[in-house]
Protein backbone atom coordinates (compact mmCIF):
# COMPACT_ATOMS: atom_id res chain seq x y z
CA UNK A 1 0.00 0.00 0.00
CA UNK A 2 0.74 3.50 -0.47
CA UNK A 3 -0.24 6.75 0.56
CA UNK A 4 0.55 9.03 -3.03
CA UNK A 5 2.99 11.20 -1.21
CA UNK A 6 5.79 11.19 -3.74
CA UNK A 7 9.27 10.46 -2.70
CA UNK A 8 11.72 11.60 -5.30
CA UNK A 9 11.61 11.27 -8.89
CA UNK A 10 13.12 8.90 -10.81
CA UNK A 11 14.57 8.46 -14.63
CA UNK A 12 14.22 5.39 -16.86
CA UNK A 13 17.27 4.33 -17.87
CA UNK A 14 16.41 1.20 -20.44
CA UNK A 15 13.70 -0.18 -21.10
CA UNK A 16 13.40 -3.91 -23.18
CA UNK A 17 9.91 -4.74 -24.61
CA UNK A 18 9.42 -8.50 -25.93
CA UNK A 19 5.49 -8.23 -26.96
CA UNK A 20 3.09 -6.78 -24.33
CA UNK A 21 5.93 -8.00 -21.68
CA UNK A 22 8.53 -5.59 -20.27
CA UNK A 23 11.60 -4.73 -18.06
CA UNK A 24 12.20 -1.70 -16.58
CA UNK A 25 15.22 -0.05 -15.16
CA UNK A 26 14.63 2.87 -13.14
CA UNK A 27 17.68 5.18 -12.21
CA UNK A 28 16.72 6.57 -8.25
CA UNK A 29 18.81 7.89 -4.90
CA UNK A 30 16.49 8.02 -2.05
CA UNK A 31 14.33 5.38 -1.80
CA UNK A 32 17.40 2.31 -2.62
CA UNK A 33 18.30 3.14 1.06
CA UNK A 34 16.90 0.39 2.49
CA UNK A 35 15.61 -1.52 -0.67
CA UNK A 36 15.47 -5.21 -1.06
CA UNK A 37 14.47 -7.98 -3.58
CA UNK A 38 10.82 -8.42 -3.75
CA UNK A 39 9.84 -4.72 -2.33
CA UNK A 40 7.04 -3.09 -4.20
CA UNK A 41 7.64 0.53 -5.45
CA UNK A 42 5.05 2.63 -7.74
CA UNK A 43 6.32 3.82 -10.42
CA UNK A 44 3.99 6.55 -11.93
CA UNK A 45 1.40 5.04 -9.73
CA UNK A 46 2.01 1.40 -10.92
CA UNK A 47 2.81 -0.54 -7.61
CA UNK A 48 5.85 -2.79 -9.22
CA UNK A 49 8.27 -5.12 -7.23
CA UNK A 50 12.07 -5.24 -7.46
CA UNK A 51 14.10 -8.01 -9.58
CA UNK A 52 17.17 -6.48 -9.11
CA UNK A 53 19.13 -3.26 -8.18
CA UNK A 54 22.43 -1.71 -7.71
CA UNK A 55 23.57 1.05 -5.51
CA UNK A 56 21.77 3.41 -8.41
CA UNK A 57 18.80 1.98 -10.09
CA UNK A 58 16.61 -1.18 -9.71
CA UNK A 59 14.78 -3.44 -12.26
CA UNK A 60 11.56 -4.27 -12.27
CA UNK A 61 9.09 -6.31 -14.36
CA UNK A 62 5.90 -4.89 -16.26
CA UNK A 63 3.22 -8.05 -17.13
CA UNK A 64 0.96 -7.96 -20.53
CA UNK A 65 -2.11 -6.37 -18.02
CA UNK A 66 0.07 -3.07 -16.55
CA UNK A 67 1.25 -2.94 -20.26
CA UNK A 68 -2.17 -2.20 -21.72
CA UNK A 69 -3.33 -0.46 -18.69
CA UNK A 70 -0.82 2.20 -17.91
CA UNK A 71 1.01 4.99 -19.67
CA UNK A 72 4.10 2.67 -18.87
CA UNK A 73 4.65 1.43 -22.81
CA UNK A 74 4.52 4.76 -24.02
CA UNK A 75 7.38 6.28 -21.97
CA UNK A 76 10.79 6.97 -23.08
CA UNK A 77 14.70 6.52 -22.33
CA UNK A 78 15.38 9.24 -20.39
CA UNK A 79 11.89 10.08 -19.10
CA UNK A 80 11.04 11.32 -15.30
CA UNK A 81 8.72 9.40 -13.35
CA UNK A 82 7.40 9.34 -9.80
CA UNK A 83 8.94 6.90 -7.34
CA UNK A 84 7.21 5.94 -3.66
CA UNK A 85 8.41 3.28 -1.40
CA UNK A 86 5.33 0.94 -0.05
CA UNK A 87 4.38 2.74 3.66
CA UNK A 88 5.70 1.36 6.30
CA UNK A 89 3.42 0.13 9.08
CA UNK A 90 4.71 3.08 11.51
CA UNK A 91 5.02 5.58 8.99
CA UNK A 92 2.58 8.83 8.54
CA UNK A 93 -0.39 8.43 6.56
CA UNK A 94 -0.07 11.87 4.89
CA UNK A 95 -2.10 11.10 1.38
CA UNK A 96 -5.08 8.52 1.09
CA UNK A 97 -4.73 4.57 0.25
CA UNK A 98 -3.04 4.07 -3.15
CA UNK A 99 -3.22 0.27 -3.82
CA UNK A 100 -0.65 0.98 -7.04
CA UNK A 101 -3.29 -0.25 -8.92
CA UNK A 102 -4.24 1.89 -12.16
CA UNK A 103 -8.02 1.98 -13.45
CA UNK A 104 -7.29 3.62 -16.70
CA UNK A 105 -5.37 6.34 -17.96
CA UNK A 106 -6.39 10.39 -18.46
CA UNK A 107 -5.28 12.48 -21.06
CA UNK A 108 -4.73 16.21 -19.66
CA UNK A 109 -6.65 18.97 -21.74
CA UNK A 110 -5.87 21.89 -20.12
CA UNK A 111 -2.90 23.08 -17.24
CA UNK A 112 -4.20 27.08 -16.40
CA UNK A 113 -2.37 28.58 -13.76
CA UNK A 114 -4.14 30.54 -11.00
CA UNK A 115 -2.57 32.28 -8.92
CA UNK A 116 0.02 30.65 -6.77
CA UNK A 117 -1.44 27.26 -8.23
CA UNK A 118 -1.66 25.46 -11.35
CA UNK A 119 -5.24 23.82 -12.19
CA UNK A 120 -4.77 20.46 -14.67
CA UNK A 121 -8.26 19.08 -15.93
CA UNK A 122 -8.03 15.37 -17.02
CA UNK A 123 -10.10 13.64 -18.83
CA UNK A 124 -10.04 9.82 -17.94
CA UNK A 125 -9.77 7.29 -21.72
CA UNK A 126 -12.42 5.00 -19.76
CA UNK A 127 -15.12 7.02 -18.39
CA UNK A 128 -16.01 4.59 -15.57
CA UNK A 129 -13.89 5.68 -12.98
CA UNK A 130 -15.74 9.28 -13.10
CA UNK A 131 -17.97 7.67 -10.86
CA UNK A 132 -15.11 7.21 -8.31
CA UNK A 133 -14.61 10.78 -8.25
CA UNK A 134 -16.18 13.52 -6.59
CA UNK A 135 -15.43 16.97 -5.68
CA UNK A 136 -13.11 17.23 -2.56
CA UNK A 137 -12.57 13.47 -2.49
CA UNK A 138 -9.22 11.63 -3.07
CA UNK A 139 -7.70 10.89 -6.88
CA UNK A 140 -4.36 9.51 -7.57
CA UNK A 141 -2.53 10.77 -10.75
CA UNK A 142 0.65 9.33 -11.72
CA UNK A 143 0.80 7.96 -8.10
CA UNK A 144 0.13 11.57 -6.87
CA UNK A 145 -2.70 11.84 -3.93
CA UNK A 146 -4.23 14.96 -4.92
CA UNK A 147 -8.12 16.03 -3.81
CA UNK A 148 -10.82 16.66 -6.35
CA UNK A 149 -11.63 20.46 -7.12
CA UNK A 150 -14.64 19.58 -10.04
CA UNK A 151 -16.04 16.48 -11.61
CA UNK A 152 -18.48 16.98 -14.49
CA UNK A 153 -19.45 14.04 -16.68
CA UNK A 154 -16.35 13.55 -18.84
CA UNK A 155 -12.96 15.29 -16.77
CA UNK A 156 -12.22 16.44 -13.59
CA UNK A 157 -10.16 18.98 -12.28
CA UNK A 158 -7.28 19.10 -9.28
CA UNK A 159 -5.44 22.15 -8.05
CA UNK A 160 -1.40 21.46 -7.78
CA UNK A 161 0.54 23.87 -4.52
CA UNK A 162 4.38 24.52 -5.98
CA UNK A 163 5.71 22.46 -3.70
CA UNK A 164 3.80 19.13 -5.58
CA UNK A 165 4.52 20.60 -8.57
CA UNK A 166 8.42 20.83 -8.05
CA UNK A 167 8.88 17.41 -6.51
CA UNK A 168 6.81 15.39 -8.84
CA UNK A 169 6.46 14.82 -12.96
CA UNK A 170 3.46 17.01 -12.99
CA UNK A 171 6.11 20.12 -13.92
CA UNK A 172 6.71 18.17 -17.00
CA UNK A 173 3.44 17.65 -17.59
CA UNK A 174 1.29 19.63 -20.70
CA UNK A 175 -1.64 19.59 -22.29
CA UNK A 176 -2.19 16.20 -24.39
CA UNK A 177 0.01 14.11 -22.08
CA UNK A 178 -0.99 10.91 -20.79
CA UNK A 179 -1.23 9.84 -16.83
CA UNK A 180 -1.95 6.83 -15.26
CA UNK A 181 -5.31 6.87 -13.17
CA UNK A 182 -6.35 5.35 -9.65
CA UNK A 183 -9.69 5.58 -8.08
CA UNK A 184 -10.72 5.67 -4.38
CA UNK A 185 -10.30 2.54 -3.52
CA UNK A 186 -12.85 3.07 -0.65
CA UNK A 187 -15.55 4.11 -3.43
CA UNK A 188 -14.99 0.62 -4.86
CA UNK A 189 -15.76 -1.50 -2.21
CA UNK A 190 -18.47 0.51 -1.07
CA UNK A 191 -20.20 0.20 -5.03
CA UNK A 192 -19.19 -3.84 -4.69
CA UNK A 193 -20.92 -3.96 -0.90
CA UNK A 194 -24.12 -1.96 -2.48
CA UNK A 195 -24.62 -3.94 -5.73
CA UNK A 196 -23.61 -7.44 -4.79
CA UNK A 197 -26.25 -10.35 -4.91
CA UNK A 198 -24.38 -13.21 -4.27
CA UNK A 199 -24.00 -15.76 -6.91
CA UNK A 200 -23.28 -19.93 -7.27
CA UNK A 201 -21.61 -20.74 -3.89
CA UNK A 202 -21.23 -17.87 -2.63
CA UNK A 203 -22.69 -18.14 1.19
CA UNK A 204 -24.59 -14.59 0.58
CA UNK A 205 -27.94 -15.14 -0.82
CA UNK A 206 -28.93 -13.74 -3.85
CA UNK A 207 -32.06 -12.01 -2.64
CA UNK A 208 -29.71 -10.53 -0.16
CA UNK A 209 -30.23 -6.02 0.25
CA UNK A 210 -27.72 -3.84 2.36
CA UNK A 211 -30.02 -3.61 5.82
CA UNK A 212 -27.96 -2.96 9.18
CA UNK A 213 -29.24 -6.39 10.05
CA UNK A 214 -27.21 -7.65 6.85
CA UNK A 215 -24.00 -5.32 7.51
CA UNK A 216 -23.95 -7.16 11.78
CA UNK A 217 -24.33 -10.51 10.04
CA UNK A 218 -21.58 -10.32 8.09
CA UNK A 219 -18.96 -8.54 10.49
CA UNK A 220 -19.04 -4.94 8.85
CA UNK A 221 -20.22 -3.54 12.26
Amino acid sequence: MFTGIIEEIGTLRHMAKQGQAMVLTIGAKRILDDVKLGDSISVNGVCLTVVSFDESAFTVDVMPETYRRTNLSRLSTGAPVNLERAMPANGRFGGHIVQGHVDTTGVITGRTPEENAVVFRVEPRDTGILKYIIPHGSITIDGISLTVVEATENSFTVSIIPHTLSETVLQYKKQGDEVNLEGDVLGKYMERLMTYRGGSGSAISPKAKLTEAFLAENGFI
